[in-house]
């Protein structure tokens, strides 16, 4: 009589030792590999993080902009029910509440020109700035931000926005 032969496709008893390999294969990742996807993850949030900030300058600068514009889209409908702008002493406040200063509106539109309650401030929480007669505007008026330095002058993102100049980038 003949030994059969052993199936090769049936399961071997379960040892100890290869449960133990097993388990060890099945564990979870090894520190190298953890370390490996951490170092992977800082690079791309360093690429990312670099160009997100530099973002962040053109945006706030395009969003300073924006809101002059509607500060101007106010003092148009300001000047259209008025006759005139609002003096610098009267400033922006004057969109918001009725002037009590001379010259004062001839027909202010009850609630104010803005919707919100407060002036607006620019992109870097400083207010604008306000000059009527403008001196770049002459015929109408003048609104600007400081910039990021918040200081009159300067370059780059802390070089003044006003509504004198040509939007670029």
């Amino acid at each position: 009589m003949s030994t059969p032969l052993p199936n090769p496709l049936e399961r071997k008893p379960n040892r100890p030792l290869d449960r133990v390999a097993n388990r060890r294969r099945r564990a979870g990742f090894s520190l190298i590999e953890i370390m490996a996807v951490v170092v992977i993850m800082a690079l791309l949030m360093g690429l990312v993080g670099a160009n997100v900030l530099g973002r962040l300058d053109v945006a706030r600068v395009q969003t300073t902009r924006g809101q002059i514009k509607n500060l101007e889209s106010a003092l148009a409908f300001y000047q259209m029910d008025n006759g005139r702008y609002p003096t610098t002493e009267q400033g922006l406040a004057a969109l918001l509440s009725r002037p009590t200063t001379a010259p004062e509106p001839r027909n202010y539109k009850s609630g104010g020109y803005l919707s919100s309650k407060t002036t607006p401030k620019d992109a870097w929480g400083e207010d604008f700035q306000y000059q009527s007669p403008g001196t770049h505007n002459p015929s109408s008026v003048d609104i600007w931000s400081n910039g990021a330095n918040g200081q009159p002058g300067g370059s780059e993102t802390d070089a003044d926005i006003g509504n004198w100049e040509a939007e670029t980038g």
